[in-house]
């Protein structure tokens, strides 16, 4: 029995650190805008540029929307700047073809294997930026992400796109993947540990990464682009 999505948290936190409208940032450190607007995000060529966020939050739509990635491809699709995206749903959509008779639940390891030894060869060979959809609620993911990123010289950086349990599962009832209500609240729960541990009101705090953005739905609808340069 699938727990209440009432025992979830309804909204996202309030910001803790006020910000003026702007027309672009480069990020280093936390900068957390929800709720704010910013028409564009800068990162430098050489990046690993993460989109985290609880499933159903919006990552495949972001990525849709600054990168044209779409859900149907089954190969990492190019992007601006000579941008790769990787997205496990591309990976799944290649195994369809050989295993799509089993229940999916069955061949989701072969699929989540597929997806990260993807990101370790594009991280390793691609020559320009990477972005990689990515719940980043298992620590062992993020860690070995970072480590792979360290060893092929890739400045880390995280978009956390903060939403309320309500709208995330409203988004995985739009797509039409729907995942189970207990593994659905962990991650809820993991994930609002992330947004807790990142101490906005710290300066010293230990980032994660080169930068973390946090940003909710209203600021991605009115962000106009993700640029590399430099």
């Amino acid at each position: 029995m699938n727990p209440p999505l009432d025992a979830l948290p309804l909204h996202s936190p309030e910001p803790r650190m006020p910000l003026a409208a702007v027309g672009a940032l480069t990020p280093a450190g936390v900068h957390d805008l929800r709720g704010r607007t910013i028409d564009e995000l800068r990162y430098p060529t050489t990046a690993a540029l993460i989109f985290a966020g609880v499933p159903g939050a919006g990552k495949s739509t972001a990525l849709r929307k600054f990168f044209g990635a779409t859900a149907q491809a089954e190969q990492p699709p190019a992007g601006p700047s000579g941008s790769i995206v990787l997205d496990s749903q591309h990976a799944r959509n290649r195994w369809r073809h050989r295993l799509g008779w089993l229940p999916y639940p069955l061949w989701r390891p072969v699929v989540h294997v597929a997806h990260y030894a993807g990101i370790k060869a594009a991280l390793r060979d691609a020559d320009g930026p990477v972005v990689i959809h990515d719940c980043g609620t298992f620590g062992w993911s993020r860690r070995m992400i970072a480590r792979w990123a360290a060893e092929y010289r890739r400045d880390l950086h995280v978009v956390m796109l903060d939403v309320p349990a309500t709208v995330a599962r409203a988004g995985q009832y739009a797509r039409g993947r729907r995942i189970n209500g207990m593994f659905f609240t962990l991650h809820c729960r993991r994930w609002d540990r992330l947004i807790r541990d990142l101490d906005l009101e710290d300066r010293n705090a230990p980032v994660p990464s080169s930068s973390v953005v946090i940003v909710d739905r209203s600021t991605v609808n009115r962000m106009s682009r993700v640029a590399f340069d430099g």
